[in-house]
């Protein structure tokens, strides 16, 4: 087996590629990782330059993971930025360092590719040899694997070289429901009241919601989509991390993946939603609206696409980071699995006792958190 690193995915056959990401990730396939990169959303002038690691088999493709070099944490929804101040304070240099994850994209997934007759854990050990080999090649400071799924946490811990980290979001699990109305069921009677207050609202306003998958919509419905990402963006004051070009890209090579959820007022598109979906997952991603309306960000961020995967029979809906409103709307907290490799050993050190305290402070705010999620009877 020969390991190398990569610059493009440009580089890489597609087939080959998309042979390796499994069932339910619709992020890590090959034509969303090269739309950030044609259009100018990851590569030079970024601070993400992709340097992805390859692992072949006789000139077959085996395993792969998605790695970029970074010179600053933003658009990574795992933070360190405390890390990066301490590190500068002490006279040590902590960028660039290596980021395994999906650009911009804070949903679980698959961080390590590997194909099917390929022994998972010796797949990981590669790859994360890879990674660190590019750690010293690039002399980055660091290796941060963000947002990976269960069992990669498990194949990472047994590899015994990355410290874990654990953050968390809020997910919503398909509990074997028939209908919204069986989601609802199982709320206790004043948040299920509200959550149905919530749709009444929309519907009395006279707005109608119409869910429609990538290859039925339109260039009206993607310049609208496109349009209310950049709102959204200037309007919480920070700057896009996509390009217009990317939602170009997306509807001409991954639409098959996109489901969008638009609110019309008579004929007028006045907000929507794009997401992603791939076997039992269904993810949210941008939001926006051309003005506030009641309750209509809960509709087409939460409720709705909820309603869609019971009647998909999908069995996990993420929504994104951070949000604890998004208790009340049924979506639950979860630990989320990420670990780091440290090259330099004081700073290693350091990290090392904070991620203990961390830990315990996600694992009782978790608790704390389903105490009081809607399901909870007093």
């Amino acid at each position: 087996m020969q390991t190398q690193l990569v610059t493009s995915i440009q580089d890489i056959d597609p087939e080959a590629w998309n042979a390796l990401t499994g069932e339910n990730d619709p992020f890590v396939e090959h034509a969303f990782l090269l739309a950030l990169e044609d259009s100018g959303s990851v590569g030079r002038g970024t601070g993400w330059l992709p340097h992805h690691v390859v692992v072949k088999d006789e000139g077959r493709l085996i395993a792969a993971l998605p790695l970029y070099l970074k010179e600053h944490s933003y658009g990574e929804y795992v933070f360190d930025f405390g890390w990066a101040n301490a590190a500068m304070r002490a006279g040590m240099r902590y960028y660039p360092k290596l980021v395994a994850m999906v650009p911009f994209t804070p949903a679980t997934g698959r961080r390590f590719l590997f194909a099917s007759d390929v022994d998972p854990q010796v797949a990981v050990s590669r790859l994360l040899d890879g990674a660190l080999d590019a750690l010293t090649q690039l002399r980055a400071s660091s290796v941060h694997l963000h947002f990976l799924n269960d069992q990669e946490a498990q194949w990472v811990a047994a590899d015994g070289r990355f410290q874990a980290r654990l953050s968390s979001q809020f997910h919503w699990q398909n509990q074997g429901y028939n209908s919204f109305d069986d989601h609802l069921a199982t709320f206790r009677s004043a948040i299920r009241k509200e959550v149905k207050k919530e749709r009444r609202r929309v519907r009395e306003a006279g707005i109608r919601v119409l869910l429609l998958e990538g290859p039925e919509l339109n260039a009206q419905h993607w310049e609208a989509l496109t349009r209310f990402y950049f709102d959204t963006c200037n309007k919480h004051g920070s700057g896009p991390y996509l390009s217009a070009e990317f939602f170009e890209l997306i509807a001409k090579r991954h639409a098959q993946r996109v489901v969008a959820a638009l609110a019309y007022e008579n004929d007028e598109i006045i907000a929507g939603t794009l997401n992603f979906q791939k076997g039992a997952h269904l993810y949210g991603r941008y939001w926006g609206a051309t003005r506030d309306y009641d309750s209509l960000h809960f509709e087409l961020c939460y409720h709705r696409l909820i309603e869609r995967a019971i009647e998909r029979g999908q069995q996990r809906f993420e929504a994104g980071a951070q949000g604890i409103h998004k208790l009340r709307r049924g979506l639950l907290p979860v630990a989320i699995h990420n670990a780091c490799y440290i090259a330099d050993a004081r700073l290693r050190a350091a990290v090392s006792e904070f991620l203990v305290r961390e830990e315990a402070s996600v694992r009782f705010e978790l608790s704390e958190l389903m105490h009081h999620g809607p399901a909870h009877r007093e």
